[in-house]
């Protein structure tokens, strides 16, 4: 050891030339303990470093490998572990183990957003996707779904397409996360069959206040297979315990702002409170009969199941009860595969299905880097598994013998014959024909009734309330508004909406400023269906304060009494109060007493609750009245046509905040009860809409 290395070890126990005292001791990762990680191998103590720095090296290079590509779309997800538990008895419709009522299996669900990439935000106007890994005694079912039940295009031939106009455009790489511009609506109106699935989009459904109160749907139509062969029809469903619950779209714009992760933050907070999020499963089953009678296609991915034709039976339910130990490890490296189907489950002939069974096989391998990535975890199945399928990159096991090809004889040879499973316990592909015309050839073409583009997006605009009408209009005028140079866009979309509700085309153009364009032509003309109150999300929420945050805006001066009864009924009603006061310490009340603060005025703004109440004394009003975060505070929770509870004494806050009187403004005593609704009634005192 030389003097100047010794003169420079000491320092207060400062880490300079090498680790002291009790540091850990560090290994390659090929387990060779290493002395010094705090400086690379050089040729003197001012030298050039030296190639032979093999520690230098693997460290720097591990570190220039850390990221994997990320997912084409879906790249933003959260994920979370749980159990899946089989409810009812299903057995004369699918074999499938993890369908034997009373049966727990094990799962792992991602949530995401679809157009941005991983490092944008969690409140888009965007489709979220609802991935589940069931890893089931027959092997791993990945029921890859989103939170709509229909997708934009019917053949997956159309993917590329889809995905290249919807993401960032290609000269200028912006904007971001968004579907407002040029080139996915040049796209979209030129294809008619994406109207349906627009609705969906421009509507509430893609704001959704948190993944723990959206839906989740399989889109495809599947198949289940029972012991004696016999295939049935089905559409899988997940309904929110907590019910379904969005944002509006300037409170979405204004959450971005205050927490890019919000709906990530708010699965995570969840979980880790004990508040496990829980979905029912549900299935639509039905026949070739049915199937032949409709006006549609049920192969159309275009088109959903009217739930007042086929009623949604509850067969299971999902529980979210562990957040992940690793996030690149669990939800990052993650991999389902719709290919990924266990006996007693298989697919139909859906276009779009067929397309991505190889799609997301051949993305996984060039995500992951290897062939392998099945070994990977989280993707392993919990069951024992084994085939002939050996080497390649990151290979992990070591399989032995000379077995790697079947059938073989070497078991007879006395060496190991390799894995081999009874033909009856396997996968069968049914090959029951779902309607006459699918025998035959094979051939690049489309069911006459795929042409029918319109009237399941005119009955999802029908069977919404005025409000969510109203929102579906503005959405749509807001994101053709963002359409540049191409001014044929607008007028084109605005002729498919007439195929759709004339009124909802006479909006948007009225909006956008534009003469009512003709009519486009319709493939195939749509027909009338019955409205459906279960594709309304303000029809089907609950009046409850179950799974939802109550901002309480405290100061000095503020009533003791006022603030525990407040905070009490929230928590009885299953709510969680948070209490906000401008300074973080909290604020010293009437009593004397002083209560810490759950959050900054500053930081949290009342876009993350769900309903505010204003608790203030006289004084600790009057110095608000010049605070203006506390003024935004009221004013965007009346915006966003929350719940707004407030004091006598905070009155004054509210009319400088321009609060109206209405259903929603009350005094403490009827604030909770308020506090459990929307109030959309207000929303023309507060913006224009289409």
């Amino acid at each position: 050891m030389t003097e100047a290395f010794k003169t420079n070890q000491g320092h207060g126990g400062e880490t300079h030339q090498q680790a002291q005292g009790d540091a850990a001791v560090l290994t390659t990762n090929h387990g060779v303990p290493i002395f010094d990680n705090q400086n690379s191998l050089k040729s003197g103590a001012r030298g050039p470093t030296l190639l032979e720095d093999f520690v230098l090296r693997e460290k720097i290079f591990h570190f220039d490998h850390e990221r994997i590509p990320e997912r084409i779309v879906h790249a933003r997800g959260s994920g979370a572990h749980g159990v899946f538990e089989a409810t009812d008895d299903i057995s004369d419709l699918s074999r499938a183990a993890v369908f034997t009522k009373g049966a727990k299996t094990e799962v792992f669900v991602r949530f995401s957003t679809v157009a941005g990439g991983a490092g944008s935000v969690d409140t888009p106007r965007d489709v979220r996707g609802f991935a589940v890994k069931f890893y089931t005694r027959e092997g791993n079912w990945d029921l890859v779904g989103n939170n709509i039940p229909v997708f934009f295009i019917q053949d997956a031939l159309k993917f590329p397409d889809l995905v290249h106009s919807v993401k960032m455009e290609a000269d200028r790489a912006y904007p971001q996360a968004g579907s407002a511009h040029d080139t996915f609506w040049d796209w979209a109106s030129l294809m008619p069959e994406t109207t349906h699935m627009l609705m969906w989009a421009m509507s509430d459904r893609t704001l959704p206040r948190s993944f723990r109160m959206m839906e989740g749907f399989g889109v495809h139509t599947f198949k289940l297979v029972n012991a004696q062969g016999k295939a049935s029809f089905v559409k899988f469903h997940w309904k929110p315990r907590l019910g379904l619950q969005s944002t509006i779209w300037d409170e979405a714009l204004k959450l971005q702002a205050a927490d890019n992760d919000y709906q990530r933050r708010d699965l995570w907070e969840a979980i880790d409170t004990g508040d496990f999020p829980q979905w029912d499963l549900g299935i639509q089953v039905f026949d070739e009969a049915f199937a032949e009678a409709q006006p549609y296609d049920v192969l159309d991915a275009t088109k959903l199941i009217p739930e007042d034709d086929v009623p949604v039976r509850i067969i299971g339910t999902l529980t979210l009860n562990r957040n992940p130990d690793n996030f690149f490890a669990e939800t990052e490296q993650v991999a389902f595969l719709p290919s990924n189907i266990v006996p007693g489950i298989d697919f139909s002939n859906d276009p779009l299905l067929q397309g991505r069974l190889f799609s997301y096989l051949d993305t996984q391998n060039s995500r992951l880097g290897t062939t392998n990535f099945h070994q990977i975890p989280i993707n392993a199945p919990r069951c024992p598994f084994g085939n002939f399928q050996r080497d390649g990159k990151m290979q992990t096991q070591v399989p032995k013998g000379r077995a790697n090809y079947e059938p073989n004889s070497l078991a007879a040879h006395g060496e190991e014959g390799g894995p081999r499973e009874s033909a009856e316990r396997g996968f069968v592909t049914t090959n029951a024909a779902t309607g006459p015309d699918e025998q035959g050839e094979k051939l690049r073409v489309r069911a006459e009734l795929f042409a029918d583009h319109y009237s399941q997006a005119r009955l999802f605009y029908r069977s919404q309330d005025a409000h969510e009408q109203a929102h579906i209009a503005s959405s749509f005028v807001f994101e053709l508004s963002k359409v540049g140079l191409l001014d044929q866009v607008p007028p084109r979309m605005v002729g498919n909406l007439r195929n759709v509700d004339e009124e909802l085309a006479k909006r948007v153009a009225d909006g956008l400023g534009i003469d009512l364009p003709e009519r486009n032509d319709a493939a195939r003309e749509p027909v009338d269906m019955d409205p459906s109150d279960a594709l309304s999300i303000h029809k089907n929420m609950k009046a409850t304060l179950e799974g939802r945050a109550v901002g309480i805006l405290i100061a000095d001066g503020s009533d003791a009494g006022e603030i525990d009864a407040l905070v009490a009924a929230v928590e009885s009603a299953k709510g969680k109060a948070v209490l906000v006061a401008p300074k973080v310490g909290g604020a010293k009340l009437s009593d004397g007493s002083v209560r810490k603060a759950d959050g900054q005025l500053a930081g949290s703004p009342s876009q993350i609750f769900d309903a505010v109440a204003i608790v203030l004394g006289e004084e600790g009003c009057k110095a608000l009245l010049k605070e203006g975060a506390a003024v935004q505070f009221v004013m965007d929770a009346f915006g966003h046509l929350k719940a707004i509870g407030a004091s006598a004494a905070a009155r004054p806050l509210l009319d400088k905040a321009g609060v109206e009187p209405d259903g929603g403004v009350t005094d403490l005593g009827g604030f909770v009860d308020a506090a459990k609704h929307r109030y959309y009634d207000r929303e023309p005192k507060v913006r224009t809409l289409a």
